[in-house]
């Protein structure tokens, strides 16, 4: 007979080391850096463009390893607030934090304890760079709890990966630039694009769930939308390409650019779960594409 002045706690099953750690690792997609990667390609334009091609070495690095950490300590924390939930969908439900693996206490530590280490590396920076930095982290914890309350977590989403941008031009010229703002507002685009093929893959489960995504705002028009937000997100780059003044081989990588776009409709076509993974895999090539023309173009143009 159950008395309700004894309270029920959750007992975990006895984890090994190796399990434990495991546990870690796959709670921060270490084992998956796909998002470290779109984190880090903005970062990287915004990194060039700012130190005019010659950013100082120490800066980049500082912000090649804030933005693992800030992305691992992002997904702890969006385990954390999907734990109810990630059980209940077909991509998610072996997650650490779904199976047992990992406790929701132990997600919160590590979600402080990642921010703290990246926290120290802003440090680094200049007191400026250090006040945006608490932004950064708000959009981080934010962004998890916004599915509950809206459609467009993503929007969420962009604005906290796209945040590194404003913050490579505070840290190396201690200014923003209109231009700075402008490859920020693509950044989110591109956000908006990319994980709304994500969300694609989990539409049904997200509709049984009651979880809000773009892609069951944008619904039979997804396709459509993601196509126009392409053309905005290409439109802003060569607009900034324009300001700040770049050539023939910028030009060439967002050519480059938006022929995977096109790819990336073609694998969406069919609406299918694991072709729209693919495209939403295939925005690393994008970023990577506008970056190695970047990189050609201050080296060689």
């Amino acid at each position: 007979m159950n008395h309700p002045e004894f309270e029920i706690k959750e007992v975990m099953a006895p984890r090994t080391w190796q399990q434990q750690f495991d546990g870690y690792i796959r709670l921060i997609r270490l084992d998956k850096p796909i998002g470290i990667l779109l984190l880090l390609w903005p970062a990287l334009w915004a990194l060039w463009m700012a130190g005019a091609g010659q950013p100082r070495w120490g800066v980049v690095l500082i912000f090649i390893l804030g933005v693992a950490l800030m992305r691992s300590a992002g997904c702890a924390i969006n385990d954390y607030a999907d734990r109810h939930f990630d059980g209940e969908v077909a991509r998610t439900c072996g997650r650490p934090l779904a199976t047992g693996l990992v406790s929701p206490k132990e997600a919160l530590w590590i979600f402080a304890i990642l921010c703290l280490i990246a926290f120290g590396l802003v440090l680094l920076l200049n007191q400026q760079t250090v006040v945006m930095s608490f932004v950064a982290v708000l959009l981080a914890a934010l962004y998890p709890f916004m599915k509950r309350f809206t459609h467009l977590p993503q929007l969420v989403l962009g604005m906290a990966f796209g945040w590194a941008v404003p913050m490579a031009y505070m840290a190396l010229t201690e200014a923003i630039p209109l231009i700075a703002w402008v490859l920020y507002v693509a950044t989110i685009v591109w956000a908006l694009i990319y994980d709304t093929e994500y969300a694609m893959v989990d539409r049904d489960d997200d509709l049984r769930i009651g979880v809000k995504s773009t892609a069951i705002l944008f619904g039979r028009y997804d396709r459509l939308i993601i196509g126009l937000l392409q053309l905005v997100m290409i439109g802003l780059m060569i607009t900034v390409g324009i300001q700040v003044g770049l050539g023939l081989y910028y030009y060439l990588g967002l050519t480059i650019a938006s022929l995977l776009f096109v790819r990336q409709q073609q694998l969406i076509s069919n609406r299918e779960p694991a072709a729209c993974f693919t495209a939403f895999l295939n925005n690393n090539c994008v970023g990577m594409m506008i970056f190695f023309g970047l990189l050609l173009d201050y080296f060689i143009g």
